[in-house]
């Protein structure tokens, strides 16, 4: 069996990966907050676990591997947003539009993740379905002394665990000393975080033993996962953004409650997405949805092969001339693989991947089956990859360009006699113009669909 190796964010140390149970492969992942649609850094993690879900399911068996992705849909901002529209004469009460919206942003959210090449995990809890959970959970933490109520908030109390810090690697002290924590009359201790708070008349909530009220953020994907995976599972992943407080949170909780079962093995984080260079920002301009890019042409396996280029540990940038890139890589790899079946994916791809889940290692491998001109071999192997495969392919289908590199080449001849070019910067302009790459040399004329290619456009030409 192959030997997957993962770099665990606990242990700061890249190891063998060993599960728990050979015949379940257990992976957690934390999911989004449908409160709007998915920006491209949200987009990452999806990639990089999509990925690792499709690796463990190819070494274990697609049937051996549990993947558990949840959404949260209690959130200030979703009720905002349903207490706005409410005021704005919408019907139903305010339970009913926070339904509504939560039931839109994860349509709009599996859409947009279906378009990236993401397979659905095996469970996606959301939190609303497990608040039952999230109170049990939080009365066994009080009776262990880990939690308590006051004014109708229950609160964990960080310095009864003692490895409080381990996934971060900072003390408790020293977390108190450089952040900004909320100093409030129910805490007992600045770094204490809250497991329940409660909720007016404006506000969802739940009965609970502290009155009515609702859970916190951290309590939320600990009482999933038990539910799910169980004391004890394989794998936790999430974006580097997540690991403090968020995931330093979930392990005090689960190990407080379940002392002994040691929660999630293996941490993984991705780091965060850059764009052109810069991190994203509305302010900067370059802050964009996944449905943005969609609908500015670039295709969701575009999108894909962009993130899967750089390896999930380091900052990637997103830049129109990578996407450019990756649309001509991936045009030539599907007409390479046109009509092609069978196959068997190259170990080399496996081998990269099972090196802590590195994909630029894979794609180079995937690179080298193309010049090889192995397309069974290719579309096997991408597969892995979430690429290649026929869900993503109808973008690059039924484009022949041969027409027009044989007329600018045509042109091009003639202008060399005559030299008037006046004739080929037009029909230069007026294909790039519809989206086309042009690449002229000695050797002759080459056109590439690029981001954006408007077959439209194109037609009008003739």
């Amino acid at each position: 069996m192959t030997r997957i190796r993962l770099y665990n964010t606990r242990t700061r140390s890249k190891d063998d990966f060993t599960p728990i149970d050979d015949q379940d492969v257990r992976l957690y992942v934390c999911g989004p907050t449908v409160y709007d649609r998915a920006h491209v850094g949200n987009a990452r993690p999806v990639v990089v676990f999509d990925t690792l879900f499709r690796l463990l399911r190819h070494v274990y068996g697609p049937d051996h591997v549990t993947y558990v992705r949840n959404f949260t849909d209690v959130d200030d901002k979703i009720n905002a947003t349903a207490l706005q529209r409410q005021q704005t004469g919408a019907k139903g009460s305010l339970e009913d539009l926070i339904h509504q919206r939560t039931e839109e942003t994860i349509g709009w959210y599996h859409a947009d993740m279906d378009a990236l090449g993401a397979l659905r995990p095996t469970h996606e809890p959301r939190a609303t379905e497990y608040v039952g959970a999230m109170i049990a959970m939080i009365e066994t933490l009080i009776a262990k002394g880990h939690a308590y109520a006051k004014d109708g908030h229950v609160l964990f109390r960080v310095r009864s665990y003692k490895d409080y810090g381990a996934l971060s690697g900072r003390s408790v002290d020293d977390m108190i000393a450089g952040a900004r924590v909320e100093v409030a009359p129910f805490k007992e201790d600045p770094m204490d975080f809250v497991l329940w708070k409660p909720s007016d008349a404006d506000l969802p909530g739940w009965d609970s033993p502290w009155g009515r009220g609702r859970p916190g953020w951290h309590i939320e994907c600990s009482a999933m996962s038990f539910e799910l995976l169980g004391p004890s599972f394989d794998i936790h992943g999430g974006g580097l953004d997540l690991q403090f407080p968020h995931h330093e949170n979930e392990i005090a909780q689960s190990c407080c409650a379940h002392p002994g079962e040691g929660f999630a093995k293996v941490w993984m984080h991705n780091e965060m997405l850059l764009v052109e260079g810069k991190k994203m920002s509305k302010s900067l301009g370059n802050f964009f949805t996944v449905r943005e890019l969609l609908d500015q042409g670039y295709p969701g396996e575009v999108i894909r092969f962009v993130m899967l280029s750089t390896h999930y540990r380091k900052p990637m940038d997103w830049t129109a001339e990578k996407a450019r890139e990756a649309e001509a890589t991936l045009r030539k790899w599907r007409a390479l693989v046109d009509g092609v079946e069978g196959g068997t994916v190259a170990q080399p791809v496996i081998d990269a991947l099972a090196d802590d889940l590195n994909t630029a290692g894979a794609m180079a491998a995937l690179h080298d089956l193309a010049k090889a001109g192995d397309a069974a071999g290719l579309r096997a192997s991408a597969a892995v990859l979430g690429l290649l495969t026929e869900a993503l392919g109808d973008w690059a289908l039924g484009v022949d360009l041969s027409h027009w590199a044989e007329k600018l080449a045509s042109v091009r001849a003639d202008a060399m006699a005559s030299k008037d070019f006046a004739p080929v910067d037009a029909l230069k302009t007026a294909l790039i113009a519809a989206g086309v790459e042009v690449r002229m040399s000695k050797a002759g004329v080459e056109l590439v669909p690029g981001a954006g290619f408007d077959a439209a456009k194109l037609e009008a030409l003739r």
